[in-house]
């Protein structure tokens, strides 16, 4: 058997659609726009260009479906995992979070969960080992350490809303 082919196809002002044949020759494509959306296609078994159901996804909702199509050791935003138990994430400040503005000592997020913010990922700054007071903002991505289950709830904490 032949590995699957991904075609891209540029979509100019959108993204990239890439499509899929897959061994029963289904036609599923993701269109990957620019904001960090993504669009999935899956089209009729009947008709390869009729489209029968299309489901848009934020970029979180979209990375949250790579972890379940992906074992959890090859998630985009994992980026260590040890033999002791503990993993390095990515974990963005939304635009939207309650901790946008905020100084990072305020979540509390060490002591609620053993979980440590080692940097901040800031437009093209790497801020390493920020203090307490470092004041959190839209769009940061924090690359937090601890145990997966420190690590979820500190996600969870960042979410907050």
């Amino acid at each position: 058997m032949s590995a699957p082919r991904l075609r891209a196809t540029p979509l100019p002002g959108i993204g990239v659609q890439y499509d899929l044949v897959t061994r029963e020759q289904r036609h599923l494509s993701v269109v990957a726009h620019r904001d960090g959306a993504r669009t999935v296609g899956v089209y009729r078994a009947d008709d390869p260009d009729s489209c029968a159901q299309s489901l848009r996804l934020t970029s979180a909702e979209a990375g949250a479906l790579i972890d379940a199509l992906k074992p959890s050791h090859h998630s985009n935003t994992l980026l260590y995992t040890t033999d002791l138990g503990l993993v390095a994430e990515r974990i963005e400040v939304t635009a939207t979070s309650y901790w946008n503005g905020r100084v990072l000592g305020e979540t509390r997020m060490r002591t609620e969960t053993g979980a440590s913010v080692v940097a901040v990922l800031r437009r093209a700054e790497a801020i390493p080992s920020p203090a307490p007071d470092f004041r959190l903002a839209g769009g940061d991505i924090l690359i937090v350490i601890g145990t997966r289950e420190g690590v979820d709830a500190a996600a969870d904490i960042l979410g907050r809303e």
